[in-house]
C-alpha cells in the first residue's frame, strides 16, 4: 500500500465530482472539501475498511475496484457486490453514525485503486452550508435501495441462468472493454465468487456459463469473459 501526502488529490481533478452523490454540486462548492479529504492508494487485497470497523468515514473510489464481503461466523467469506470509479463505499455510518459496526469489508481488486474518505462532521458542516446538496443525496441513496430490492426480488423470481446473464450485462456495462470480436470483461473473480454474486452453487453457474458458451454468446479467458451476443444475454435475462 502507498499512501499520499494528507489530502492530496491526482490531477485529474476534484474526485467529488466524479461520484454521483456529488453530481449537481458545483466545482467550487465540492473544493470546499478538499481539506477535509484523506487519499490513499491501496494494492490488490488490500482493505479499505474491514467488518466490524466503527470509524464514521464515507469512502469515494476514484480508480480501480473494490470489492465487499462479509464474513460468516463459521469463517466463510461471502462476496456482496463489487464496485468502480465513481462509486461510494460504507455511506451508512455517515449518515447514520448511531447505526454500530461496518457489517462488510471492503477489499481490494486491483493495484493502484485510489480512494479518498471524508469524515462525517466534515460532510454535514458542508451540509449545513449547501442544504439542497442534502435532496440531491438522498435521490441516490433511495436509487441504491431500490437496486437492493431489485437484487432481492431476482434471488426470488429469476432462475439462475437469468440472473447469471444479468450479472453477465450488469459486469459489462459497468466494466467491459470494446474489443474487435466483443465486450471483454475482466471480472477478476474465482468460480466461487461469481457464484456468490450470482447468487447460487458454483456448479449451477458454471453449467450455465458452459450453455452461453455452447450456444456462442460468450466465451472464457481465464478470469475475464467475451460477450459475443449481449442481445441474447438481456433476452435470457427477461424470461
Amino acid at each position: 500500500m502507498s499512501v499520499r501526502k494528507p489530502n492530496e488529490l491526482p490531477k485529474r481533478g476534484n474526485t467529488l465530482l466524479q461520484t454521483a452523490l456529488f453530481k449537481q454540486v458545483s466545482p467550487e462548492e465540492a473544493d470546499q472539501l478538499i481539506p477535509y479529504l484523506d487519499s490513499r492508494i491501496l494494492d490488490k487485497g488490500d482493505f479499505v475498511f474491514r467488518e466490524g470497523d466503527e470509524d464514521q468515514r464515507m469512502y469515494l473510489l476514484d480508480y480501480g475496484r473494490v470489492k465487499l464481503t462479509r464474513r460468516s461466523a463459521d469463517s466463510r467469506v461471502q462476496l456482496l457486490s463489487i464496485h468502480g470509479r465513481g462509486e461510494v463505499l460504507g455511506e451508512i455510518p455517515v449518515f447514520d453514525p448511531k447505526g454500530g459496526p461496518r457489517t462488510a469489508s471492503a477489499v481490494v481488486m486491483t493495484n493502484h485503486t485510489h480512494v479518498v474518505s471524508l469524515e462525517h462532521r466534515a460532510l454535514f458542516d458542508w451540509l449545513d452550508e449547501h442544504p439542497r446538496v442534502a435532496v440531491d443525496m438522498l435521490q441516490v441513496l433511495a436509487n441504491r435501495m431500490r437496486r437492493n430490492n431489485e437484487h432481492i426480488s431476482d434471488l426470488v423470481f429469476m432462475d439462475v441462468p437469468a440472473r447469471l446473464a444479468k450479472t453477465l450485462i450488469s459486469l459489462g456495462q459497468r466494466f467491459g472493454e470494446p474489443m474487435e470480436a466483443g465486450l471483454m470483461v475482466p471480472h477478476d473473480l474465482t468460480q466461487e465468487e461469481m457464484a456468490q454474486l450470482v447468487g447460487a452453487s458454483r456448479e449451477t453457474v458454471n453449467k450455465a456459463l458452459m450453455d452461453f458458451a455452447n450456444r456462442g454468446w460468450i466465451s472464457r479467458k481465464g478470469r475475464s469473459i467475451i460477450i459475443f451476443e449481449p442481445g441474447m444475454l438481456i433476452r435470457r435475462s427477461r424470461r
